[in-house]
């Protein structure tokens, strides 16, 4: 009996653990909907009572009970809550109540035990740092139509007989930081094929959609993969140029993933700057997996999705102290890619697709270096 228990037990800490993300975002809005209905509440009364001074002893009353439940709810909840709550409690903001209230979380909140963890074991500092860059590029139409011309120019060059994607041409006398204007082109929203084809007569589960449908990815893959690993480059609005040392160090880990070199993996994480912390025994092999949830599209047999808050989520054995800032718009892709392949119901490795071009680039380094050094022996000569 005591084993059973122990059984039940365990299965549900795993339950609880799986579902503490989404626990605290549900408790959050049920304790902010119960102070919403009070103060709704609240003025409904006030609106029958006709003499002012009594209006006023309510709402204060109000605001003294709302401030206590929302101090409760921040300073319960902690992390981006308890942030909340001291940009909240300012005079310009809330009332006088909230304010005396909520201003003892600056200096006086409650403590936060040292053995407890993060939700992910992630570099969030530089995800949000990035994240505040592109939001930023978002609204630069002037920016985002060079960058599509680069990009378009570049697959032109790159794919002499014909570009795997097409890029809309921008009109250059329609375009302002505010404005941007392109070609139109037709044609089908990807994630929308299927009910295409059915439209056609076409089965979409068939053999022949499934061809159409691994065509259309492979060609999108190369595209991007050209994109990172040649011109180190992607996107149009959230553009993102990679320095060269880093577009180098990210083909590495492409081949090493290709090739399911468990010790190159690791390697490439270091030389590209990505510093992680294990307490797994299998250190190597949690790693590898690490970058194939972050940098390829393949799932294992029968998953659909991989979520970072999962059980046997590698975050959960292997953290990540500090991620490339620039490197966050190539793991958005991959997620966006990823994304496609399950959308289609392939099954799909952009590591494998993209490890001859990851081998090509790091080919023409080495010969751009060894000519480079030739050419400074012969100065010196």
């Amino acid at each position: 009996m005591p084993l059973a228990l122990a059984q039940l037990q365990d299965i549900g800490d795993r339950i609880t653990d799986r579902l503490r993300p989404w626990s605290r975002s549900a408790e959050f809005w049920v304790r902010a909907a119960d102070i919403y209905t009070s103060y709704k509440v609240c003025q409904l009364r006030a609106g029958f009572v006709k003499d002012e001074e009594e209006r006023e002893a309510m709402w204060e009353q109000q605001h003294e009970l709302g401030a206590q439940k929302m101090y409760s709810l921040c300073s319960e909840l902690g992390g981006l809550f308890l942030k909340a709550a001291q940009i909240l409690g300012k005079p310009d903001l809330a009332p006088m109540a909230w304010v005396k209230r909520l201003v003892t979380l600056c200096d006086k909140a409650p403590a936060t035990p040292i053995d407890v963890k993060y939700d992910i074991n992630f570099d969030l500092y530089s995800a949000t740092k990035e994240m505040e860059k592109q939001i930023c590029y978002e609204f630069d139409f002037v920016r985002e139509a060079k960058a599509m011309e680069r990009i378009r120019e570049f697959l032109r060059v790159t794919n002499k007989k014909k570009p795997p994607v097409i890029v809309p041409r921008v009109i250059p006398e329609m375009v302002s930081r505010e404005v941007l204007v392109m070609e139109f082109i037709e044609g089908t929203p990807i994630m929308n094929l299927g009910n295409e084809m059915a439209k056609r007569g076409i089965d979409p589960g068939g053999k022949i959609a499934t061809m159409a449908k691994q065509k259309i990815l492979t060609d999108l893959t190369l595209a991007y993969g050209q994109m990172i690993l040649k011109d180190a480059l992607l996107d149009y609005g959230q553009v993102k140029a990679m320095p060269e040392d880093l577009r180098l160090a990210y083909a590495n880990l492409v081949i090493a993933m290709a090739d399911d070199d468990f010790l190159r993996t690791k390697e490439s994480f270091r030389e590209i700057g990505i510093e992680t912390w294990s307490i797994a025994d299998n250190e190597l092999e949690e790693l590898f997996q690490l970058s194939l949830r972050m940098f390829d599209t393949r799932l294992p047999p029968g998953v659909t999705a991989m979520s970072p808050f999962a059980e046997d989520s590698s975050l959960n054995k292997v953290g990540v102290q500090s991620f490339p800032e620039e490197l966050f718009s190539v793991l958005r892709t991959i997620q966006l890619l990823r994304g496609l392949t399950v959308g289609m119901g392939l099954r799909f490795s952009c590591a494998q697709q993209w490890k001859p071009i990851a081998e090509e680039a790091l080919l023409n380094c080495k010969i751009k270096k060894a000519a480079e050094k030739f050419c400074q022996e012969t100065v010196f000569e």
